[in-house]
């Protein structure tokens, strides 16, 4: 249910096609609107899309998508209705995961029935995962921005670290480490979070905590020697300056290596409440630092579905079209296999968006699954570089919903078309890069990036819930209670 699989399901002709989605997710998240929600610009309810409407015939199977059989053209479903990990960006295998961080994700023991389903036309679009690079204690503590149940505990923590600080208990010390924010990758997401935490403390929590606004601090970390990588040099110059203007901090090339409960040099046992919400950053080039709130952004990685599921070998023989149809198990050696990109692990396909399979013994020799596309994240068009964004995911599902209700594959393959890049950088300032190569910086791209958002949202009631709580939280200040 995310924007390539949401999308297509939607545009599906109701005459031809009976589309069936199977998620553990029974929504759809408008993402760039998450920033805004994690800090009560925005309420949660105005990224959310139903899958479920009156309006569509789309129909949704809430699970987990265990296994395929191309042969029968059938999947094993695992129900997941009642499963605590919906709503949470996930780091890694969800049982796995589910097993070793009890406290992050509850009922480690929950396991729902599996059942089969048949398929005639299979879309894969299961997107990806958040990438931690192995870094300890990150999957424990760090808290990470890809759907509405992060976005809900990031305002929690916020406000969490804000009351704590406040208390007469809590040390100058504790409150500056309580009051120190870091934000990890200096992407779109990790940069657009880092203006509108500025924007919140400024414009509301200041006037809420005028004694506390002295210790808080918001620094944003990256690998790479700059940020907003897909900007022209120009606007991630501007972005920076503008950041630095407002007392965000950017330290690029710095590397973190841990992330541990409780703040630096204190022992084992916490004493009080807040030693316990503070939390210590180690960085190769600083050293460790004592933090209330570290938002992960560093990019994606393969979903489980793909890496796992997927990557059986089978038996297939060719048709005399030069597509492959799944075959019965004839005794011999089964010698075909998804082929994958040998970098992300993602699924390529023609440029009709069609699953392309390789021999297991001879790789230079492949051909096409039929009746099995793949699109979005985890999908990756053969002979490109496309971006993994939604942009991309979302033309790919217009795309072929066209060519699935109309046909006409013959007629020619995917290309995408870059509509631009929109970045907010804080303080009613944003960036924006056209397609063409053309860039606008300030105001003038902050209103175009708030116009873009609106008319991008699906239905009429956010469009007008979107608007009407701007102008709210314009006038009265952003709700801050903590629930």
């Amino acid at each position: 249910t995310g924007w390539a699989g949401y999308t297509l399901a939607r545009q599906l002709d109701a005459k031809i096609y009976r589309p069936i989605v199977i998620s553990p997710r029974s929504y759809f998240v408008f993402t760039p609107l998450l920033a805004s929600t994690s800090v009560g610009t925005l309420e949660f309810r105005t990224a959310l899309e139903p899958v479920r409407s009156r309006r569509t015939s789309v129909e949704f199977v809430q699970g987990w998508a265990d296994d395929v059989d191309f042969t029968n053209k059938t999947i094993m479903v695992e129900e997941a209705v009642d499963d605590p990990r919906q709503g949470l960006s996930l780091t890694g295998d969800a049982k796995a995961e589910q097993e070793a961080y009890p406290h992050r994700i509850p009922n480690p023991t929950f396991k729902g029935k599996t059942f089969q389903m048949k398929w005639d036309k299979l879309i894969i679009a299961v997107g990806c995962y958040s990438q931690t690079f192995g870094t300890p204690g990150v999957r424990e503590h760090a808290l990470f921005l890809k759907d509405v149940g992060d976005a809900r505990r990031i305002r929690k923590k916020l406000l969490t670290c804000f009351e704590t600080a406040s208390l007469p208990t809590t040390s100058e010390e504790v409150r500056r480490h309580l009051l120190n924010f870091a934000i990890v990758g200096g992407g779109p997401t990790g940069i657009e979070f880092a203006a509108e935490l500025h924007d919140v403390v400024k414009e509301d929590l200041a006037k809420v905590y005028p004694d506390l606004v002295k210790y808080c601090n918001i620094t944003v970390y990256d690998v790479a020697p700059s940020v907003l990588p897909m900007f022209d040099e120009e606007l991630s110059s501007y972005a920076m300056k503008t950041f630095r203007r407002e007392g965000i901090k950017i330290k690029t090339s710095h590397h973190v290596e841990n992330l541990r409960l409780g703040p630096p040099n204190q022992p084992k046992s916490l004493d009080t409440a807040a030693q316990r919400q503070c939390l210590t950053l180690k960085v190769e080039e600083e050293g460790e630092l004592g933090v209330g709130m570290v938002v992960w952004s560093t990019g994606l990685m393969m979903n489980p579905f793909i890496s796992k599921a997927l990557d059986r070998t089978f038996d297939l023989p060719e048709t005399t079209h030069g597509e492959a149809r799944p075959g019965p198990d004839t005794g011999h050696e089964r010698l075909w296999k998804i082929k994958k990109q040998s970098k992300s692990g993602s699924i390529i396909t023609d440029d009709r968006l069609r699953v392309l399979v390789q021999s297991k013994t001879d790789d230079a020799k492949s051909t096409v699954l039929q009746d099995v596309y793949a699109i979005g994240d985890c999908a990756t068009t053969e002979g490109t570089s496309y971006p993994a964004t939604a942009q991309v995911a979302s033309q790919k599902a217009y795309w072929l919903a066209k060519r699935l209700n109309r046909g006409g594959f013959e007629r020619g393959g995917f290309n995408w078309k870059n509509a631009g890049t929109l970045a907010y950088i804080g303080s009613w300032r944003a960036i924006m890069q056209a397609g063409t190569g053309g860039h606008v910086s300030g105001r003038a791209a902050w209103i175009v990036w708030r116009g873009a958002y609106l008319t991008k949202s699906v239905s009429w009631r956010n469009k007008l819930l979107i608007p009407m709580y701007w102008v709210i939280n314009w006038a009265f200040g952003r709700d801050i209670t903590r629930f």
